[in-house]
């Protein structure tokens, strides 16, 4: 798994330095200085009389000087040292990511979700991102921060647009299976590329995930509005407002996460419940000689008596856990992955209201009509007669399996394996998370420093540079992990790849914009990031809705998450440099 993790990062990171040195190359055959004879006067101001070949392009020489970060880490001002130290420092960066994904998984394995899953696994997911975000603004004077900042801008909307176009388009294609209306049939992948008969299909969770995400770009939206006020001290005042506003929904987001476990064993317990009404109902009415109902609604005493009867194996006129035990037996438990246990205990809890552990037959008819009236009480009666009672079971059974299927109910298999060493596994994770996060600390600074470098070499907006290279070395494992995830081809899978890519995008728009937006007011520094807002508000709002309103995504969506990303660096593009709004 490492080894594929690691090939992946050097192709991308080979792909996008392919684009760099081409951008850088150009550049430099576009200067005046190629249309000469060959040689130059030094300038007037060093004062030397002789001439000076110009035998080495300006991308690989400058005449600039650098800074040693912490004084030792070596540094360069020539375009292609430069490229040389991003690809160093970006390695070390994914290795810390790395570290960070590997030690979360393991302490995740042995202290489950909750607080460790909701709250600091997510945290620690978005931490490469953050530090990188918090030194671009901390280093030198507010002049140099400024300049420096666009890294961190750049990172976020990288980051931001990377996991929600291409992983997330890729994802759909690695993990497609054939579609039967919106539900993917595990495992079974024979449409080939057709865009409405394949692709993948999600459970209600990652729905509530998508949404929530489109929700987080809300203080995106809130700072860039409120930059219409024309003083500066309003302007400042926008930005604490967003980030007030980005801290609510930091916390928010993890009390979610840590509850969020708890909701969904509520909500699967309560489908549960359904599921063995309908299970118990109609194996009631197949052992049954007539209708359970009358014509009125109103319990068949008489053929409800036989039914009694039949269940009560020792005449005592009282059902008991043990006959209620063998009467459930040929309810077809295994098509139902119900337990004989979860029934007789939700039957004995609804029907005996005395309760002395027995049910007599007054309380099993009144408990037949409850379940029955539950079943119908949403449902349209025609004209006052009750319909088909296994019409309606069926149609019962069919609405909570929807629902069991949606909330992404496992099946009843051994997920959870035993850690053979607790003690030395949490040790491990521990150690992995520390290391994660020094060498993230580490060499966030240099890797800031030499994107600066680069673009001042080349002439390539920082933005650009960090927009393209950076998510690569800060999200590349997670991005292989969701893409060799999803390549299972199985609805849980998918529903757990597109949560995750989700959730690290709401942690980007969250903790990732609190420390952004941290830094731009204690160091008053100017938000100028109009056309990098727009960018992240348009992918997050297209792809949450993508997701919020559809639990299957056909093939053709990927093409629409694919498109996303080369419009995003067009439209900033355009919009800074050709429309001037940088």
């Amino acid at each position: 798994m490492g080894s594929r993790r690691t090939s992946l990062f050097l192709i991308l990171t080979s792909l996008c330095i392919s684009i760099l040195l081409s951008l850088t190359v150009g550049r430099a055959r576009t200067v005046p200085d190629l249309v000469s004879d060959g040689i130059h006067y030094q300038s007037a101001e060093v004062g030397l009389p002789y001439l000076r070949l110009n035998v080495i392009p300006s991308f690989l020489a400058s005449n600039s000087t650098c800074e040693e970060t912490y004084g030792f880490l070596p540094c360069t001002a020539t375009a292609l040292g430069n490229l040389f130290l991003i690809i160093v420092y970006g390695y070390l960066m994914y290795f810390a990511a790395t570290y960070l994904s590997n030690g979360s998984e393991l302490l995740l394995e042995i202290l489950g979700p909750g607080i460790v899953g909701g709250l600091f696994l997510p945290i620690l997911g978005a931490l490469p991102d953050a530090m990188l975000i918090l030194v671009s603004g901390l280093s030198g004077t507010k002049k140099t921060a400024q300049s420096k900042v666009s890294v961190g801008m750049g990172l976020l909307a990288g980051s931001t647009v990377m996991l929600l176009t291409v992983i997330w388009g890729t994802c759909v294609i690695v993990g497609k299976c054939d579609l039967q209306g919106t539900v993917a049939i595990d495992g079974k992948d024979t449409k080939g590329f057709k865009l409405t008969e394949s692709g993948v299909s999600i459970d209600i969770w990652t729905k509530y995930a998508a949404r929530i995400m489109a929700v987080s770009v809300v203080p995106f939206i809130v700072v860039q509005l409120l930059q219409a006020l024309h003083s500066t001290s309003g302007r400042h005042l926008a930005v604490l407002i967003a980030l007030i506003l980005s801290l609510l929904l930091l916390i928010s987001y993890c009390l979610y996460q840590v509850f969020q476990p708890w909701i969904q064993k509520r909500r699967l317990a309560y489908v549960r419940d359904k599921r063995i009404v309908s299970g118990f109902l109609t194996h009631l009415k197949k052992r049954a000689l007539g209708r359970l109902l009358t014509k009125d609604g109103k319990p068949n005493e008489v053929v409800l008596g036989r039914l009694f009867d039949a269940i009560d194996l020792d005449h005592d006129e009282h059902l008991s856990s043990s006959e209620l035990r063998a009467f459930v037996i040929g309810m077809q438990l295994e098509e139902m992955r119900l337990g004989e246990g979860d029934i007789v205990e939700k039957v004995m809890k609804d029907f005996d209201t005395q309760p002395d552990s027995r049910i007599t037959l007054e309380e099993f008819k009144n408990g037949i009509a409850r379940w029955f009236a539950e079943i119908s009480g949403s449902r349209p009666k025609s004209g006052g007669v009750i319909p088909d009672t296994m019409t309606y079971l069926t149609d019962f059974h069919e609405e909570s399996e929807r629902e069991r299927e949606l909330l992404g109910a496992e099946d009843d298999e051994a997920d959870e394996n035993s850690i053979e060493n607790p003690k030395k596994t949490t040790i491990k994770a521990v150690l992995m998370l520390l290391l994660g996060t020094i060498i993230a600390a580490v060499f966030s600074d240099p890797l800031v420093d030499a994107v600066d470098n680069f673009s001042d070499a080349t002439g390539i907006p920082t933005f650009f540079i960090s927009f393209i290279v950076l998510p690569l070395a800060t999200n590349s494992s997670e991005a292989v992990s969701a893409i060799i995830f999803s390549s299972r081809k199985k609805r849980r899978t998918a529903s757990l790849t597109f949560s995750e890519l989700y959730g690290a995008v709401t942690m980007n728009n969250v903790l990732c914009l609190s420390v952004f937006l941290a830094l731009v007011y204690v160091r008053g520094l100017t938000w100028d990031f109009s056309a990098e807002v727009l960018v992240i508000v348009i992918v997050c709002i297209v792809m949450g809705a993508l997701g919020s309103f559809q639990t299957g995504f056909p093939l053709w969506t990927s093409f629409i998450a694919f498109a996303l990303y080369p419009i995003s660096l067009v439209l900033v593009y355009v919009l800074d440099y050709v429309c001037g709004w940088s």
